[in-house]
């Protein structure tokens, strides 16, 4: 409610002040582990408009810049391996751009210019409760850094005019370079779970459950490896969640399909309507759906992020080539009062099975069983299994390519082309790669 009353350049410009002085301030100090009472503490500075001997001179309203567990969250941005340099050149060197708001929340989102993080408006008890939820996260990741659960890399709080505006820094799921021919927010629930007919109208709509089930009936094939290592990450982060009393979580899913793009692109190109180069996809891992699952799997050998632009290898049951960028997203959420009483409420309505709020162990089952049944399924396909990665490849070389025109593009890929006598088994589970297998 108070972020109107905030102009956004002027939260955006002290996000970036804010920023760019507790990283920085943050490394000149030495490298140390991170201790139990790290995860409780708050640094605070202010920024008076004139400047200080501490701060820069601003045009922004006088504010209170705080940094929630610095030496914590540094720790979390190494892991995924953020230097210090590349967050502020993300955050700080170019106007944060702020996206409509893709949910129901009232948050206001921001995405860095070079597409690497999200920053996100949250409520004070978000931020609180993921406060809470550091020293827990801080364990779990230690375990496990492949994960498709939020990966958090800041928490801030800006102080101005009696007003405070917290935001978290994020991984960005969705990358603006990739066109999503498809949007969707899971969360294995069917009650009142289809997009809004004004959400319908929007340019790009973000589709719910039951809109996916009737879209995509035949859920999204996975090779088996990719597959496997996909659930895997799912079952662990449900766990996790369900330990935390976490839910209310949504599954985001952008889907780009790679053979729609290629008629766009040559509809587009017999109109003579732009040579426009294809901008370059997040070349940051940590930022990556694919990363996100491949771990020990075995499709980590098989997949390079390069040549999907971080999207996880697909196809529908039409034989499209599609490439998923995927996210579990709001988990800040708890089992609190409000929702045992929402949840008791909706079940003596409905079918109590079908609500979305659900005590967190059943919210986590019906999640689970959902995304690893009936959004993403095994392809029944045998011979293809072993293969469809390279079809991909060789796919994909084909369209950069033809976006590039350099020869040495095809060079990088020749080595595939051992693979043309096992690639005739392919054209069941993907589409026609007719043309494709003669680079």
């Amino acid at each position: 409610p108070f972020y109107p009353q905030t102009t956004s350049s002027a939260l955006k410009g002290a996000i970036q002040l804010g920023i760019g002085y507790t990283v920085g301030n943050l490394s000149s100090k030495p490298e140390r582990d991170v201790l139990m009472q790290d995860f409780y503490v708050v640094e605070s500075i202010f920024f008076p408009s004139e400047g200080s001997n501490l701060t820069p001179a601003h045009h922004f309203p006088d504010f209170r810049f705080k940094t929630y567990a610095p030496v914590a969250f540094r720790y979390f941005r190494e892991l995924f391996g953020i230097r210090p340099d590349d967050y502020l050149y993300s955050l700080c060197n170019e106007p944060l751009i702020e996206l409509s708001n893709p949910g129901a929340s009232g948050s206001v989102f921001y995405v860095t210019k070079d597409d690497e993080f999200i920053v996100k408006t949250v409520m004070h008890k978000e931020a609180e409760f993921l406060q809470k939820l550091l020293p827990g996260y801080y364990m779990n990741l230690n375990q496990n850094p492949r994960t498709l659960l939020p990966k958090f890399f800041g928490l801030y709080c800006v102080q101005s005019g009696g007003k405070n505006i917290r935001v978290v820094v994020m991984n960005n799921i969705l990358p603006r370079v990739v066109r999503m021919h498809l949007k969707y927010d899971l969360k294995g629930s069917t009650y009142k779970r289809r997009a809004s007919k004004k959400e319908r109208e929007k340019a790009k709509p973000t589709f719910k459950d039951l809109d996916f089930m009737q879209d995509i009936a035949d859920g999204l094939l996975l090779d088996l490896d990719t597959y496997n290592a996909l659930v895997k990450t799912l079952q662990r982060d449900c766990l996790v969640l369900e330990s935390f009393k976490i839910m209310d979580y949504s599954l985001l899913l952008g889907v780009h399909n790679l053979d729609q793009a290629e008629r766009e692109q040559q509809t587009e190109g017999s109109q003579g309507s732009s040579d426009e180069k294809r901008p370059l996809a997040q070349k940051a891992l940590y930022s990556t759906a694919l990363e996100s699952i491949q771990g020990a799997s075995a499709c980590a050998e098989d997949i390079d992020t390069e040549d999907t632009m971080g999207g996880i290898p697909a196809v529908n049951s039409k034989g499209e080539r599609l490439l998923l960028y995927i996210g579990i997203i709001d988990i800040l959420q708890s089992y609190r009062l409000i929702k045992k009483l929402e949840h008791t409420w909706k079940a003596l309505v409905h079918d109590g099975d079908t609500v979305s709020v659900h005590r967190p162990s059943f919210y986590a089952d019906r999640f689970f069983r959902f995304m690893s049944s009936t959004v993403f399924r095994k392809s029944t396909c045998k011979s293809c299994n072993s293969s469809v990665i390279h079809c991909f490849k060789i796919f994909i070389a084909k369209s950069v390519f033809s976006i590039y025109e350099k020869p040495a593009v095809l060079e990088k890929y020749s080595h595939y082309l051992e693979y043309n006598d096992i690639m005739v088994p392919c054209y069941d589970y993907v589409s026609s790669l007719e043309g494709n297998t003669h680079l």
